[in-house]
């Protein structure tokens, strides 16, 4: 099996954070990676596309290679973390914070798929099948999921949904309230409840 191993070292990034983007890409076509990694939104994306890159000439340059990128998959990618750099930051009262400057080491490797062989059969030239027999078998053997579907409405039939009629004054629940005739063009309303002043 060929494969191409590249590594980058002391790469400006956490291995957490480089170990995010390498889980996109292990176990996926070398173009299928490559694709994700031109457009993850990770930093680091673009240093793990470059020893991709590298890992898959590498894998070319081997004795017996085919030179098909097509064949080529991501196998193995992990990030090591590297040495740190240890900074301060100046704090209140004559304190001071650490910061830590982290790096990684990004490794990636590609192996090559074994060209699979196809056997050839032989087909005897004697007794060429008809047409209309071919077909009639194609027929029989045409599964019933690749039928067109049929439309539920049919052509004459409204597509809309009806709307339902409203309802007339008449059928319209009380509201306990009597409404006045004369009261009814200045707007106030009578009670049927209460009693009668006077």
């Amino acid at each position: 099996m060929i494969e191409g191993i590249a590594t980058a070292r002391y790469v400006r990034t956490s291995a957490q954070k480089a170990g995010l983007v390498m889980d996109l890409i292990r176990g996926r076509d070398v173009n299928d990676a490559l694709a994700r990694l031109l457009y993850s939104r990770k930093g680091v994306a673009r240093d793990v596309s470059k020893v991709l890159r590298s890992a898959v000439a590498n894998a070319q340059q081997k004795e017996g290679a085919s030179g098909d990128v097509d064949r080529l998959f991501v196998g193995s990618c992990y990030a090591n973390q590297g040495p740190s750099q240890k900074r301060i930051r100046a704090a209140p009262m004559g304190r001071a914070f650490q910061i830590i400057k982290r790096t990684s080491h990004l490794t990636v490797t590609v192996w090559e798929r074994p060209e699979q062989a196809v056997p050839v059969v032989a087909v005897p030239a004697s007794q060429p099948e008809s047409k209309a027999s071919k077909s009639k078998d194609d027929a029989d053997t045409a599964s019933p999921a690749k039928r067109p579907r049929r439309k539920a409405v049919a052509k004459g039939s409204p597509t809309r949904k009806r709307s339902r009629p409203k309802k007339s004054a008449s059928s319209a629940k009380p509201t306990g309230k009597a409404v006045d005739t004369a009261a009814a063009t200045t707007g106030t309303e009578k009670k049927t409840d209460e009693p009668a002043e006077g």
